[in-house]
């Protein structure tokens, strides 16, 4: 494995797993589908983010954590309302 595959494989599991995923169970805990909704599109976003590390496209991953961040806080309002 190269240092682009070792990157990708770090940020899936730390996007998806630990901290959209724990957002992901506090919404589901509060009853809040929209704010469930939204870590969950951005989990998928980031997880998709390491295709492109992987394809060695900055650009697009560079807009795809744009998405991720604007759809964690999204997420993160959806709950504090």
């Amino acid at each position: 494995m190269d240092d682009y595959e070792k990157y990708a494989m770090g940020m899936m599991i730390v996007f998806g797993a630990l901290i959209v995923g724990a957002m992901m169970t506090v919404n589901l805990v509060a009853y809040d589908k929209a704010g469930f909704l939204f870590a969950l599109g951005a989990a998928i976003v980031a997880w998709f983010s390491a295709f492109a590390v992987l394809l060695d496209k900055p650009r697009v991953y560079g807009a795809l954590i744009a998405i991720a961040i604007g759809l964690v806080a999204a997420s993160i309002g959806a709950y504090v309302t």
